[in-house]
């Protein structure tokens, strides 16, 4: 008796949490009218399939655990596909340069990441074709009067002013330029860190206003992740040994010291904004640190590889072996977190204490 009604208590708690929690993505995707998406490769869902670019992901086996190639860098889903779930939207955020991202689509928000794409213009020139933050920002513009041609001025006002834009940017600007082998030798003689992360924050504080002025209200800033750590780097810098590359983590952290600083001053000065800071280096550092707590057997090597002690030397590709079980691994490639990675650091950035974002988290950011 005592065994049944424990069963039948325990019945009814899971019923109510399962119960509050699709009451709470209710309440989420009715907060929120769109989901508007900057940044590279780590979020692109298909931008660089349409431009001539050397930073693609449209074949195999990119996309094994989607069901087919997108031009998604990883094996499934990005954070902000996951985020898009998370918040109640029904399918996920399409990119910019879709010739079905068109009409009613648009009203539901945009992606406009670009693989290659940095805050500086000269970011990821080794590509040939990307699109960096200040053309994400016009095709943004695009999309606006778009908007604004369909349902008004006042209306899309309104509804740029409770959507959530994110900008996941800045990586690029270390891996493909500062810190490229060889062809950037010359910057690094002549030009400091310090001087280097100061131009980027320059760039990106005109950049984040522009965003403002065209009407974002509620901004989400992720941070740069501990590239040091990534196979690629690992790889190309092997003095490292079994350690993340110092040299470039300290940037990274430079950078996010600054980026926060930012923050909380376009916080403080642009009326009714609500911008906030994503701490995505505390996240993956804590992932790979702990890597065996979250369910993870390997945090150092890329899931699809060609060479490398690390497997980083060659980009994901046709020629690429695969690794069985995909969820086992931090990284899926030499540059980019599996979807299992994806899954935990966009929870922790929906729901997460101030140790992972700051002021709020996602969920009260909507709320808000």
């Amino acid at each position: 008796m005592v065994f049944i009604l424990d069963r039948q208590i325990i019945g009814g708690i899971v019923a109510a949490i399962l119960t509050a929690s699709i009451l709470v993505g209710l309440c989420l995707a009715q907060n929120v009218p769109a989901n508007f998406v900057f940044g590279d490769s780590l979020v692109d869902v298909g931008n660089n399939n349409y431009i001539v670019s050397l930073s693609k992901a449209n074949y195999v086996p990119n996309g094994i655990d989607f069901g087919i190639p997108t031009g998604r860098f990883t094996n499934g889903r990005t954070i902000v596909d996951i985020i898009g779930q998370e918040l109640g939207f029904k399918e996920f955020t399409p990119p910019y340069l879709a010739p079905t991202t068109s009409g009613s689509v648009v009203l539901k928000g945009v992606n406009y990441a670009s693989g290659g794409g940095g805050i500086l213009n000269q970011t990821g020139k080794i590509f040939v074709g990307r699109i960096n933050m200040d053309a994400q920002l016009d095709n943004f513009a695009n999309s606006r009067q778009d908007i604004i041609s369909s349902i008004g001025h006042p209306a899309a006002q309104k509804l740029l002013g409770k959507a959530i834009f994110s900008i996941t940017i800045g990586s690029n600007d270390f891996i493909n330029n500062y810190l490229t082998p060889i062809i950037s030798a010359a910057e690094q003689q002549f030009v400091t860190p310090e001087a280097f992360v100061a131009t980027m924050i320059s760039r990106f504080r005109l950049q984040l206003r522009r965003l403002y002025n065209l009407g974002a209200r509620k901004i989400l800033v992720a941070n740069v992740g501990p590239i040091g750590c990534i196979p690629y780097q690992r790889d190309v810098n092997p003095a490292a040994g079994d350690n993340c590359v110092s040299l470039s983590n300290q940037l990274a952290q430079l950078f996010n010291a600054k980026l926060k600083s930012l923050i909380e001053d376009l916080s403080t000065d642009l009326q009714e904004s609500k911008f906030v800071y994503a701490d995505v280096y505390h996240i993956v550092e804590d992932i790979l640190q702990n890597y065996i707590s979250y369910g993870f057997e390997n945090a150092n090597y890329a899931c699809c590889y060609v060479s490398g002690r690390f497997g980083g030397l060659v980009p994901c590709g046709p020629p690429s072996k695969v690794c069985e079980d995909r969820s086992k691994y931090v990284f899926w490639d030499p540059y980019h977190p599996s979807d299992a990675t994806n899954v935990i650091i966009a929870r922790r950035l929906m729901d997460g204490d101030s140790n992972d974002i700051t002021p709020m988290n996602i969920t009260q950011l909507v709320l808000s």
